[in-house]
């Protein structure tokens, strides 16, 4: 029925239509009708009927194409002369409406319950609309569709939630204007949560959509400081520069008079480089004015990150890690402020590298440039530049054409090495106020010159000759100062110009490796084998008396002390410098070494060789050296290492103090002359440290301390869960794509045929410890030994989740020596479907709390939000 019309054809006269009685010389004076640009193409799963009033009924799973727009539904009926179509769905027994139209217009769909559309003007009428736009959908009773696909609606509502029929919350707009990926424009609205009006309204708004790259505003974040007022941060402007590269320009202002300023670009060059920058500035205004409590503080902090692809160039890179800021940017941003782990921070370290190889001759240049902050007291260590040159391994004797058995002069080598420094301790509001004279620089050379050689075909001889050069361009010059001014009455004079320093020494090392094999009586079967390899080695090291007038790396000055007596100070022009100076008296070195490594092989059939290879002792060793010209032995020192499984390696290095504790004439305790091993001891044990660190899960616990038959159930019970997954993976995939409901699980049962009890939970373990002397208490008069104290401290952290949608996060620690707890964190979020709640807490030296409730959506989450924290200026005391 139509407009009130009968649609009946029996009810008309069929004799009216005979064309007999029609002149076929008449002109017909009626309006022709303009045709469809394209075909109407439609068809239907049951049937399709068609009436002489010119209509067509789709029943069935109904469609209809013409150019880009498509219409499916379970009813539809066209209008063939008018270019019309109605389209509705059809309820079953159970009162539930199905097939109820979809339109598609391009790439954008529209949901709705009835709808009616005219194909030449590209107008329609939809009621009960649905359509997605960005992060949101957009629904509304009515709706109008314009010629340029506007969409015109009253008693609408806007959400993020993805149950859109019944939104955990939404704008209730009461009329907008959608332009599909484009916008939203609405009027007055107002916020509903769990179907409760909110007093919170707006008399406007406004929701871009763009699903391209390009530039646009960015909203800011509101909030308040106790310090500093209320604020406006992270707000400005994004700028889409090009495909590789971008801008983002944010700003911020507190009521109180602080404000900042921050830039940050990111850039991407395929196959070349990519990297990010990061500039900010703040001016932070505390206090009243005019009053004592009154302060201004100006900081900023640079950030650049640079990588250069490893295909760009294979002979030269280019890398950057800058993280440089003044030393109270951290207590003055609010990014930083409420960041325990960031705001402890206290060293910042940047650097700047480039290197270049040149591969035909051996090359390799390297320059560096780094920075490293202290931000507890401002210090700063500036190193600009760092420059290394190497030069490959040489052979400069041997033949281009060697003919016959290798000549003895042939294996001779030599390297090259040079380095280049320059650089400055201060504190950072000093840094460019100092000027370049006080910097400290340098030069170094290195050649060592080597050859190899075979003795009686087990022993390696390795003579070698190390020359080093360093070149320096000042010395200070020292004298006495009488003055009374003067604190320790040494006059220091600097004295610029080019200084070379130059030292070389001499060495021989012999070394061979011994194997021996053993089979143990036990274990037959398993046919065990164990190898023994023990490598010693022995090195003499000649280095002659620098110290000498003739080299001038020493000098002397005189004065006389308060008893009349001359004395005498040495001192070297050279203290201080960088790349230091060459030591005094003659050195002749003899140092012994032993290394052992013990493995065992045994048969198994798990193993693709048939043999399983245990490592027992990956390395046992130890060194020693004796002085022959001071007639003095050095500190044993000795390592062990063990492969205790694949993924952990135990490391031990001890060192044994070889010379005794004794009394010297004033009662003190001093290092003597004479060895432990003459008292019948051994060496005296100086400390050791180490750490390790375990992480305990689900996983691991069941591989600990599950049992056996529950693997066993385990595997059976896996197989028929990936058959009944198989089997459902069709249907849950069409419900997820059919709906826009969130994806929920499958709730699993366990080997018992009950609802398994699912807990996440990890925790990491982490524990440090250190053995030295403690030289505060007294010594123990017959063993003259020291007390042992044990320094140690125990990390944990680790997560664990209540259901799904609750986690929990926590770090903390402990110290046994000052029996204090570290820095405790607990961080609690709750996944609210469209709201994620999150509450922090901080405990210890910089205690504190946050609370936050925020939307999920991106462009909802500055918007609907609640802050809640601590004052930043005063720990919370907790009761």
């Amino acid at each position: 029925m139509r407009g009130g019309e009968k649609n009946d054809s029996l009810h008309r006269d069929s004799v009216a239509l005979d064309s007999l009685g029609m002149d076929s010389l008449a002109v017909d004076t009626t309006k022709k009708k303009e045709p469809l640009d394209a075909p109407v193409i439609y068809e239907a799963s049951d049937s399709i009927v068609f009436t002489k009033d010119g209509y067509a009924h789709l029943y069935g799973e109904g469609k209809v194409n013409y150019q880009n727009i498509e219409l499916t539904s379970a009813v539809i009926t066209m209008n063939m002369d008018s270019s019309t179509v109605f389209a509705k769905g059809v309820a079953d027994t159970t009162g539930v409406e199905t097939g109820t139209p979809i339109f598609k217009d391009g790439e954008t769909p529209y949901e709705s319950k009835i709808m009616r559309y005219n194909f030449k003007t590209k107008k329609g009428f939809i009621n009960n609309i649905v359509t997605q736009q960005g992060e949101g959908y957009v629904t509304s009773e009515e709706g109008k569709k314009g010629a340029d696909d506007e969409i015109y609606m009253r008693h609408g509502k806007y959400t993020t939630c993805d149950n859109h029929e019944h939104p955990h919350f939404y704008l209730r707009l009461s009329m907008a204007k959608v332009r599909p990926k484009k916008n939203v424009v609405f009027g007055p609205a107002q916020l509903v949560v769990e179907d409760v009006p909110l007093p919170i309204a707006v008399p406007f708004g406004f929701f871009p959509f763009n699903s391209s790259y390009s530039s646009g505003f960015i909203m800011p974040t509101y909030g308040d400081e106790m310090n500093r007022g209320f604020y406006l941060r992270d707000g400005g402007y994004y700028f889409a520069i090009s495909d590789q590269m971008d801008l983002k320009v944010l700003g911020e202002i507190f009521t109180k008079g602080s404000w900042g300023l921050s830039a940050a670009s990111n850039y991407n060059k395929r196959y070349k480089f990519s990297g990010s920058f990061n500039a900010s500035y703040l001016v932070t205004k505390t206090g009243e004015k005019n009053m004592p409590d009154y302060s201004v503080s100006k900081d900023f902090r640079i950030q650049w990150s640079h990588r250069q692809d490893a295909k760009a160039n294979p002979n030269s890179s280019f890398s950057a890690s800058v993280n440089f800021a003044t030393s109270s940017y951290d207590r003055s941003s609010l990014s930083s402020l409420y960041n325990p782990q960031q705001y402890s921070q206290n060293t910042k370290a940047s650097s700047v590298s480039y290197s270049r190889n040149f591969p035909e001759i051996g090359l390799n240049i390297s320059s560096t440039f780094n920075i490293t902050q202290n931000t507890r007291d401002s210090s700063l260590s500036m190193t600009l530049p760092d420059v290394n040159i190497s030069l490959n391994r040489i052979y400069p004797f041997k033949r281009k054409k060697s003919v016959g058995d290798e000549r003895w002069y042939e294996k001779i080598s030599l390297q090259y090495t040079g380095s280049i420094t320059n650089s400055i301790s201060t504190k950072d509001n000093l840094l460019f106020k100092t000027p370049l004279t006080q910097w400290e620089n340098g030069m170094q050379h290195k050649i060592p010159v080597s050859a190899t050689f075979n003795l009686f075909k087990y022993i390696n001889i390795v003579p070698s000759f190390n020359y080093t050069e360093r070149w320096y361009l000042r010395k200070v010059k020292q004298s006495y100062d009488p003055s009374p001014a003067s604190t320790d009455h040494v006059k220091r004079d600097t004295i610029n110009g080019f200084n070379r320093l130059y030292d070389y020494n001499l060495s021989l090392q012999m070394n061979t490796k011994l194997y021996g094999m053993y089979k143990p009586l036990f274990m037959k079967s398993k046919e065990l084998q164990i190898r023994h390899v023990f490598t010693p080695t022995v090195s003499y090291t000649y280095t002659p008396d620098f110290g000498k007038s003739r080299y001038g790396y020493y000098d002397t000055y005189t004065y006389t002390d308060e008893d009349g007596e001359v004395r005498t100070v040495e001192y070297s022009p050279y203290e201080g410098a960088v790349y230091g100076y060459p030591g005094k008296g003659m050195s002749q070195n003899i140092s012994f070494s032993v290394d052992n490594n013990i493995e065992m092989k045994m048969k198994s059939d798990k193993d693709t060789t048939g043999y399983k290879k245990i490592s027992l002792i990956d390395q046992l060793g130890a060194s020693l050296s004796y002085d022959v010209a001071n007639k003095r032995w050095s500190d044993l020192s000795m390592n062990l290492r063990l492969k205790l499984t694949k993924s952990y390696t135990f490391n031990m290095n001890a060192s044994f103090a070889t010379y005794a504790y004794e009394f010297d004439e004033n009662g003190n305790v001093v290092v003597g002359d004479r060895t432990e091993w003459s008292y019948g001891r051994f060496g005296r044990f100086q400390g050791y440290s180490g750490s390790f660190s375990y992480t305990l899960n689900n996983d691991t616990f069941k591989k600990l301390f599950g049992k056996k038959e529950e693997d066993e159930k385990n595997k059976d019970n896996k197989g028929k869960e990936e058959n009944e997954d198989e089997e459902t993976d069709e249907e849950t995939e069409e419900q997820n794509n059919n709906s826009n409901m969130r994806k929920t699980e499958k709730a699993s049962v366990d080997s018992d045929g009950y609802l398994a009890f699912k807990f996440p939970w990890s925790v990491s373990l982490s524990y440090s410890y250190s053995i030295r002397e403690d030289r505060s208490k007294d010594i123990n008069i017959k063993t003259m030994r020291y007390p042992y104290s044990l320094t140690h401290s125990l990390n944990v952290s680790g997560n664990f989740k209540i259901g799904s949608r609750w986690n929990m996060t926590y770090s903390t620690g402990y110290d046994f020596t000052s029996k204090e707890m570290s820095m405790t964190t607990l961080n609690i979020t709750r996944d609210l479907h469209c709201f994620n709640m999150s509450c922090g807490l901080v405990f210890g030296p910089f205690t504190s709390y946050n609370f936050s409730i925020r939307a999920n959506s991106s462009m909802l989450t500055d918007a609907l939000k609640w802050d809640q924290r601590s004052n930043t200026g005063s720990a919370v005391t907790w009761y």
